[in-house]
């Protein structure tokens, strides 16, 4: 594992209930962590593990959201959101500031610094940038996860987990440039390794002119191809 890496990846769906049901069917996962901290952003929600990475889906309880507006503008369920963990809070937020990207929420806990950049500065998703404390831990990811449960006995898994994203733009090159650098990390012309070498995030035009994550790579265990989960592709390899 090296950092920085994609640690987690986020649908929106109308549906929860439905989609959690085939993200368990799809993804070989299962007893999701339901995190009450999301009801005052007017969602419910749902993260699975998947290996030491996890797969989130929000759903909107209400009117006037974030995450009900992008499903109105992809059409329906979609990619929303993608959070990876980095390491060295002070660069993260020097390169934040450098780009002059805004931040628009921003949480320091014992264990980690969760900082999301504004949409409109940062094409394609919303991105999080979170720095952990100890490595590997993930507060999001339920109690388990946290910094010093997680310190003592780190969940088990059999090497499952995300190995990329797909994000559609309407400028491939200018968003490699602009997620490379606030991940600090050098871009080629289609996107940008991660984790050294273990992840990929492509970007590619979006030609329906509805900038969202389109795909999500990952290993899974017993599940192989591809199937469709919230509007999203999941390119599965199976272990």
């Amino acid at each position: 594992m090296a950092l920085p890496r994609l640690r987690q990846a986020v649908l929106a769906s109308a549906d929860l209930e439905a989609t959690c049901r085939r993200l368990e069917a799809e993804l070989a996962v299962s007893a999701p962590f339901h995190d009450a901290g999301v009801e005052h952003y007017g969602l419910g929600n749902a993260v699975y593990a998947l290996g030491n990475t996890f797969v989130e889906v929000v759903s909107p309880v209400r009117e006037g959201t974030a995450a009900g507006r992008q499903i109105d503008r992809a059409g329906g369920d979609c990619g929303y959101m993608c959070m990876f963990e980095l390491a060295d809070e002070e660069a993260v937020r020097r390169r934040v500031a450098a780009a002059g990207v805004r931040v628009v929420h921003d949480e320091v806990w014992p264990h980690i610094v969760d900082l999301h950049l504004h949409p409109k500065d940062v094409p394609g998703a919303i991105v999080a940038l979170d720095v952990t404390d100890p490595v590997g831990s993930w507060r999001w990811g339920g109690p388990a996860w946290e910094g010093a449960a997680f310190a003592a006995a780190a969940p088990e898994h059999r090497g499952e987990g995300l190995r990329g994203l797909t994000v559609a733009v309407r400028d491939p090159v200018a968003a490699a440039r602009r997620w490379g650098e606030l991940l600090g990390v050098v871009p080629d012309t289609a996107g940008l390794w991660l984790d050294g070498g273990a992840q990929r995030v492509e970007f590619r035009a979006a030609a329906d002119g509805v900038e969202r994550i389109v795909e999500v790579h990952a290993a899974v265990v017993g599940r192989g191809g591809e199937a469709t989960v919230a509007g999203v592709r999941f390119v599965r390899t199976e272990i």
